[in-house]
């Protein structure tokens, strides 16, 4: 039997956590997005509030409704604060093993007993985080697709040790926000869409670096041959350069596979800063109008 949840805390206000929050507080829960700098916070406040106001604009919702949703979300700074009521708990804090164990601990001491943790690391299996806490049977990977409030698909992904009741519940929340989730019952690092989305790039980024093709090539063959919505060059740029860069370290670390480890390209864009869309230069280079190619 599923958990009763109306409460849900997000933890980490980037570019998952405030549409993830987004949608919780849609789907009718009272919700609190937590993050440790006040500046992030508003960050988040002010880019939920454009893109509602063009869903307003296009008709895509009431505003009766959207702002019914904005009056079941608010924003803390203060952790304990964030989490001492919450029934349902959703990790979105950056892509490190160190970051999300931390986070736990500190979700074990001050949580309530009852609450479910739910990680929605891309790659980083749950197991990994549950010894950080004492409640593995209510530790679950809860795996959203950016953007949040766009991608229709959720991966629940239980451990050994994940409790159906937890599984369950992790479920109906998808259901309740309006998300198609998939239940994996078995852990692998990365999941399914991530491995398999991994597989192409690391083959995109190899034929780049082999000089077969330049990257801008690929993407257009990936669009127009194989009718990707777009390339795996444009997606890097669009999910940031630097959180495919921390899953590869991830994988590299757990395997030790020269396969898993992140191509001389990639690191270099990292250290240079140039992490896609976020910071207006990644692969291609962003303006007003889009990018500039």
């Amino acid at each position: 039997m599923a958990l009763t949840v109306k409460n849900i805390t997000v933890v980490g206000a980037g570019q998952m956590g405030h549409q993830i929050a987004m949608l919780c507080a849609l789907g009718g829960f009272e919700t609190t997005l937590h993050d440790m700098q006040e500046k992030a916070l508003d960050q988040a406040q002010e880019k939920l509030r454009g893109i509602m106001d063009k869903w307003a604009a296009k008709g895509k919702l009431p505003s009766e409704q959207i702002e019914a949703a904005f009056s079941r979300l608010r924003c803390t700074s203060d952790f304990g604060e964030a989490v001492k009521s919450a029934d349902f708990i959703i990790e979105a804090v950056v892509e490190k093993l160190e970051v999300k164990r931390e986070v736990f601990s500190m979700l074990e001491e001050m949580a309530p007993p009852h609450a479910i943790f739910a990680t929605n690391s891309s790659t980083i299996v749950n197991s990994l985080l549950a010894n950080a806490a004492d409640r593995p049977e209510k530790t679950v990977n809860m795996h959203f697709f950016f953007p949040p409030l766009v991608m229709d698909c959720v991966e629940v992904v239980m451990s050994s040790r994940t409790s159906e009741e937890t599984a369950e519940t992790a479920m109906e929340v998808c259901n309740a926000i309006n998300r198609t989730a998939v239940l994996l019952k078995k852990e692998i690092s990365g999941f399914v869409a991530n491995r398999i989305l991994g597989a192409l790039q690391r083959e995109a980024v190899q034929l780049y670096e082999q000089g077969i093709a330049d990257y801008k090539d690929i993407d257009i063959i990936c669009r127009k041959a194989l009718n990707h919505p777009i390339g795996p060059f444009e997606l890097m740029d669009l999910s940031g350069i630097d959180v495919g860069y921390y899953v590869m370290e991830q994988r590299y670390a757990e395997t030790g596979d020269p396969l898993d480890k992140p191509a001389a390209c990639i690191e270099e864009k990292v250290k240079e800063g140039h992490l896609g869309r976020k910071t207006g230069k990644g692969w291609y280079e962003y303006g007003k109008e889009g990018a500039v190619r």
